[in-house]
């Protein structure tokens, strides 16, 4: 096949314009199923067709979950983390109308990690000789920027992180108020993730824990509670 042969997408059956392909390890897809999938899945190119496919039915039975979505809580800046505490679910997002662009809902036991990295950039400063020639400043003087790139781990089978910037502007001095301002929004988002994740495993450690018989108060009888927390004898609840 030649370079410019007519391509067509192997999700929806339609020709793909110039330019407007986005290659898969085995096919093609068109830009506009591209856009379909997860804003945070990066590995379209190792992706199969069947891969694909499989993503695309997750995304669209995730609009279910989307307008099922109660926020009760969000923390963040341009980039916000809601929760739906009642069913313990939490999406991230920057769009405001974000219930239009099928942001992935995940569960709160999804989440693995938490990581802030604080990047320091810097350039030298330079000053005019007497020939109007720059040259350094002796000793050298240097100007600093600061950008607080947020990523938090995840286990879904489509994505396993989600990076993204807290500052919305370049902070160029260390200390100053938006730099106070990005570390705490930093630390909400990090220290309410890992409250999730932390109480989401210790809930998974003790239901799987054996429980321990106890004496019935109303019967008498040394039993194991059901998964209700009744007494297999009278059916009164004794505890769960």
């Amino acid at each position: 096949m030649g370079l410019f042969d007519k391509k067509y997408c192997d999700i929806c059956g339609e020709k793909i314009g110039l330019l407007g392909n986005r290659k898969l390890e085995d096919g093609n897809l068109c830009k506009e199923c591209a856009k379909k999938l997860s804003p945070f899945f990066s590995d379209r190119r190792n992706s199969t067709v069947a891969e694909i496919r499989e993503q695309l039915d997750y995304r669209e039975a995730n609009k279910e979950k989307v307008a099922a979505f109660n926020p009760t809580k969000s923390i963040g800046g341009r980039m916000k983390i809601y929760f739906d505490e009642d069913k313990r679910q939490w999406l991230a997002t920057q769009t405001s109308n974000w219930r239009s662009f099928n942001p992935d809902v995940m569960d709160f036991s999804q989440v693995t990690g938490c990581t802030l990295d604080i990047d320091e950039s810097k350039r030298e400063l330079k000053r005019k000789d007497s020939e109007g020639k720059e040259v350094s400043f002796n000793p050298p003087r240097y100007a600093y920027s600061y950008d607080f790139n947020m990523i938090i781990h995840v286990n879904t089978p489509y994505f396993s992180e989600i990076r993204f910037q807290i500052n919305d502007d370049e902070i160029s001095q260390r200390g100053s108020f938006a730099y106070r301002d990005a570390q705490a929004k930093a630390d909400e988002i990090k220290d309410t993730l890992m409250q999730i994740r932390d109480a989401e495993r210790e809930a998974a450690a003790a239901a799987s824990a054996p429980k321990a018989s106890m004496e019935c108060p109303y019967c008498g009888a040394v039993v194991v509670p059901d998964a209700s927390g009744k007494c297999a004898f009278c059916g009164s609840v004794i505890g769960i």
